[in-house]
């Protein structure tokens, strides 16, 4: 709106009002539009407010997205890693680590889980699974991610 009055302030110029005064009169009349015209978004694509055509009636509320998306990505990540021939195990622990997590929420605690810990956990599962054929005999690397898990699950009772 401010700019259409800033305009209307250019035709009043061009008409002949305002003499010498044109510039100031035109930064007025922008000014006197962008403060008289109703704030937020308005009319761009029907984002602004409770009006049906995008107008101001209102604040646009965010729209409602995963409480913490560093566990999300770490959950979908987490069901493309590939699993030990009997996953029951692992998959019960895992469910259960994220379940908590999601629980308590993102916090002193949690953090390091999700944003360190479990994912280099799971890096080294996934590095000794490449290595477990050349190395026969050295350890159940689903095991350990296992007791991995384990460990950081206790953690979280306290």
């Amino acid at each position: 709106m401010g700019c259409a009055a800033g305009a209307g302030g250019l035709g009043l110029h061009l008409a002949g009002l305002g003499g010498a005064w044109w510039p100031g009169i035109v930064a007025a009349l922008y000014g006197a539009g962008v403060l008289l015209w109703p704030g937020g978004q308005g009319g761009a694509g029907g984002r602004g407010g409770t009006g049906g055509r995008g107008g101001t009636g209102g604040p646009v509320l965010p729209q409602p997205g995963p409480v913490w998306p560093e566990l999300e990505e770490l959950r979908v990540y987490l069901r493309g890693v590939p699993r030990p021939p009997d996953p029951a195990k692992l998959d019960a622990l895992l469910e259960g680590l994220l379940g908590r997590l999601a629980e308590l929420g993102p916090g002193p605690a949690t953090e390091p889980v999700v944003g360190r810990r479990l994912p280099v956990a799971v890096d080294g599962y996934l590095r000794a699974l490449t290595w477990e054929r050349w190395r026969p005999g050295a350890g159940d690397p689903g095991a350990d991610l296992a007791h991995e898990v384990e460990l950081m699950a206790a953690g979280l009772t306290v």
